[in-house]
């Protein structure tokens, strides 16, 4: 409960200047809570003056029963307008909060995150405080104080009737905990996180559609947002059946007060007060399914109580994540970026991805990153383009830490090319025209033939202007990529990273993507990853990576005769590739 009520008082927090309407909401709802009982004895006495023959007392009585529920009813609406506007603003805080925090995030926190993954936590989760706070807040509140009063209104009329009344509430109150705690609350907090990761497959497979259309693949094909649609079933089922007993025994004995007063109201009626006993019966008659009402509510609020805990420990642990500080410091001196005594960890991992790493990238040069897959090449690139703070040493450009430069300024001095570059669902022409503000349309155009893409806008139906899709479904791989390069060629940044450019392009791609590649790292400090080895054979300078440590150090005719992990990786990749070749030749 502490948990709870600590998670409460969190999202009141953010309701900021709404906090107060939110309370005078509760208020309203207690206010309700205390009206709703009174139709009850009103009833009870306008029964009782029927069956006593003062008909003058049953009106009045009457009258009473009605106004009460009108101002039940006012005050219930009131509440509830109060918590829905309040409700509103809260999530529109959230949201708010959320997505500032989630800009200033470091940019390597996207790559382990899927878009549906971060939509989820900050929009389903929004909406489901948004939900608790418009209309379970309320009757929670409610839930609380009608308990109290009803359980004083059993003993008023007839002690023997209440404590029947009581004991079938307190039964089903021990049937509904016996839900909300325990294995019940592990097999509900699974059931949610199964259903956070099928939220998060669902986005990526409905962006995924036309591929998988192309192909003429089904969603067994898709194997991940299988796999959690499967996953999320089971989940549900596992929790359902473990609160079987529990609802089976709520519901019976919730249902089961009628049956318990009637042998009282005959045991009491046998000595005389026949009137005061059916007054009591019509009462308790009444008021035991108002009592039971009551239950089901408490027991659905308890479950929003269950909701709101995990909706705000998932937004919480998101604005817990640690913000990139941006630095103020705009020259960039001399451009030269170096590694000095790099150390780094991925968060939530254990050992080193990079460690104590030193280098310097000479300026004009060509150097080349290799080594065996896993061994922090592609860290050291992130590391470089401040994707992730450093956790000790320092990364320079022009003498400065990176952390003390203004992200534009960092920015404005990189291109990093990715191997699976990213398109946006906008035009050819706005895809690369990002790169640089204010560039104009020949700029773009010259870019585009820079980096060999004229076939490609010749193919396209409206040329310049045809609408890319998300994923760059429309092109192959390697016509994204040179996309890619026109843009970093558009952009005219001093230094040039390349993640293995030429990964995913086919023979014909990858010639094309080769002579892009010369005319962007033309004049540049270029660092580049490399898979296929005979992509750096010409390279300035060759850093060989290993276990996030640099191991051999210089050019292309050095290491390819010096003992080590160079020498074994050059020939084992020609032995690779004359092994294609003569299985080619016996085809």
């Amino acid at each position: 409960m502490e948990k709870e009520q600590r998670s409460l008082a969190r999202l009141l927090g953010w309701s900021g200047r709404w906090k107060g309407l939110t309370l005078f909401g509760v208020s309203l709802a207690f206010i309700s809570a205390a009206l709703a009982l009174m139709p009850y004895i009103f009833v009870y006495l306008c029964v009782d003056e029927i069956l006593s023959g003062s008909e003058g007392g049953a009106s009045k009585w009457g009258w009473a029963a009605l106004w009460t529920a009108v101002a039940n009813t006012v005050c219930y609406i009131s509440a509830l307008m109060c918590t829905h506007i309040a409700a509103f603003h809260t999530a529109r805080n959230i949201r708010i909060m959320a997505l500032d925090h989630v800009r200033k995030l470091p940019l390597g926190w996207f790559m382990t995150h899927s878009t549906g993954q971060v939509r989820k936590t900050i929009d389903y989760n929004s909406s489901l405080t948004e939900d608790v706070l418009a209309h379970k807040l309320a009757d929670t509140a409610a839930s609380v104080l009608t308990p109290i009063v009803a359980i004083v209104l059993l003993f008023v009329f007839s002690p023997l009737m209440g404590l029947a009344c009581l004991a079938t509430m307190a039964l089903s109150i021990l049937a509904m905990a016996s839900m909300m705690g325990g294995a019940h609350k592990g097999f509900y907090m699974r059931y949610q996180k199964e259903l956070e990761k099928m939220s998060s497959e669902a986005v990526e497979y409905v962006r995924l559609i036309p591929v998988l259309k192309t192909f003429n693949q089904t969603v067994m094909s898709f194997k991940a947002f299988w796999k959690t649609i499967k996953d999320n079933g089971d989940a549900a089922l596992e929790y359902a059946l473990s609160c079987r007993k529990g609802q089976t025994a709520f519901l019976t004995l919730i249902n089961s007060t009628f049956a318990l007063l009637i042998p009282i109201a005959l045991v009491l009626a046998g000595d005389g007060d026949v009137m005061g006993t059916l007054s009591s019966f019509i009462f308790y008659s009444i008021f035991a399914p108002a009592c039971g009402s009551l239950m089901y509510r408490l027991m659905y609020a308890s479950e929003s109580v269950m909701k709101l805990t995990l909706a705000v420990d998932s937004i919480s642990s998101l604005l817990e994540v640690g913000q990139m500080e941006e630095g103020a410091i705009t020259d960039t001196g001399d451009g030269t970026l170096a590694f000095s005594h790099v150390s780094f960890s991925y968060p939530g991992r254990e050992g080193k991805a990079v460690d104590d790493l030193s280098f310097t990238l000479e300026k004009g040069k060509l150097t080349a990153l290799v080594g065996p897959s896993g061994g922090g090449k592609s860290t050291i690139a992130l590391l470089a383009g401040r994707f992730w703070d450093v956790d000790s040493g320092c990364v320079t450009l022009g003498g400065h830490d990176v952390r003390t430069l203004s992200h534009a300024t960092l920015m404005d001095s990189l291109s990093i090319v990715f191997q699976n570059p990213r398109l946006f669902e906008c035009t050819l022409y706005e895809n690369v025209a990002l790169a640089r503000r204010n560039a104009s349309r020949e700029e773009v155009i010259r870019a585009l033939s820079l980096a060999q893409c004229d076939d490609i806008i010749a193919r396209l139906p409206e040329g310049l202007d045809t609408r890319i899709t998300d994923a760059g479904c429309q092109l192959s791989g390697g016509e994204r990529q040179r996309i890619a390069l026109a843009r970093a060629i558009l952009k005219d940044s001093p230094i040039v990273i390349l993640d293995e450019a030429t990964a995913w392009a086919d023979a014909d791609n990858e010639v094309l993507i080769q002579k892009a590649i010369g005319q962007l790292t033309k004049g540049r400090t270029v660092l580049t990853i490399a898979h296929r080895l005979s992509s750096i054979v010409d390279a300035d300078r060759i850093l060989v990576v290993e276990h996030g440590r640099i191991v051999q150090d210089g050019d292309f005719r050095s290491l390819s005769v010096e003992e080590g992990l160079f020498r074994t990786m050059w020939k084992d990749y020609n032995e690779a590739a004359q092994w294609r070749l003569n299985s080619k030749e016996e085809a």
